[in-house]
């Protein structure tokens, strides 16, 4: 059984946004929280050095939002730790989110409630759409078959049995999954700690998956909700910015290399460790991306 810490929080709930440069999409976030949820809720930006003054003005026009400057860019996970360190105990629930993010109507209130249904859930995701479609944000853990497989026939061969079996894709139900994205997923505060959340040395990248997986292993539940819906719109800085998309290509197949890697320890492993730094640099060479 999971180490339970329930009783150290109370039910509160905290919304915690990693911010760089998030732009004009940090007011249409603010503001879509309003209808997600009917309870009392504070935001925190945690802000990794914007430079656009969006996260300065999203608090001065909210109460509810707090600006806690990071100061540099430290990465998703290490930002979002630090401001969940900060918030006080009665928040039980800390919902973690990119900027990009739009809420749909009681989406929050909807996840919260799934956790009531589901004990053992030390993480919740939302349906999450995108472009118009359904993204696959609910998967299963890539297993060195699977995730050799969908790396290596991804982008060739879309539709191929590693891929489809990763993906999870068309299971559109409430259900377990090995790991939710990143981009919004609500966790259980006792969960969150019992595994001291995000791993800091993934910058970006993969440490929404060690974070499911971790929690997995110590006995919570990570829950696909898509009764719950957002919309990801897909306008963060680093999409918009070609030399920062040709940096994060690399820092995914670092951030690939360094999951498998921990996973496969000791000198028994050392010859696929090596295979696998070798393929993984090769294919970002290639410019190949799909998250794992």
């Amino acid at each position: 059984m999971p180490d339970d810490r329930s009783d150290d929080y109370g039910d509160g709930l905290a919304v915690v946004c990693v911010t760089y440069s998030p732009g004009e999409s940090l007011p249409e976030f603010v503001s879509s929280l309003e209808k997600a949820t009917s309870r009392p809720y504070r935001v925190v930006l945690a802000d990794n050095g914007s430079v656009d003054g969006a996260p300065e003005a999203a608090a001065a026009a909210d109460e509810r939002v707090e600006l806690l400057r990071i100061g540099e860019n430290v990465g998703y996970g290490a930002a979002a730790n630090r401001a969940v360190a900060g918030l006080p105990a009665e928040v039980g629930w800390v919902l973690v989110v990119n900027p990009d993010i739009v809420f749909g109507p009681g989406c929050l209130d909807t996840l919260v409630d799934a956790g009531g249904r589901w004990p053992r859930a030390g993480a919740l995701g939302p349906l999450i759409r995108t472009g118009g479609e359904v993204y696959p944000s609910a998967r299963l853990q890539p297993s060195l078959g699977r995730g050799v497989g969908h790396a290596l026939f991804a982008a060739v061969w879309p539709a191929n049995p590693w891929t489809r079996s990763y993906r999870q894709e068309g299971a559109v139900a409430e259900r377990t999954a090995g790991w939710l994205s990143g981009s919004c997923v609500l966790l259980r505060r006792a969960a969150w700690d019992s595994v001291d959340g995000f791993d800091p040395r993934y910058f970006m990248y993969f440490e929404d998956v060690d974070l499911g997986d971790r929690l997995g292993r110590a006995g919570w539940l990570n829950v696909y909700v898509p009764e719950a819906e957002v919309v990801h719109t897909g306008g963060h800085a680093t999409e918009r910015d070609a030399p920062t998309s040709s940096r994060m290509l690399a820092e995914h197949h670092r951030s690939a290399y360094r999951f498998l890697a921990d996973r496969y320890r000791g000198a028994r492993w050392a010859p696929l460790r090596l295979a696998l730094r070798a393929g993984l640099g090769l294919r970002a060479r290639c410019g190949a991306r799909s998250a794992f």
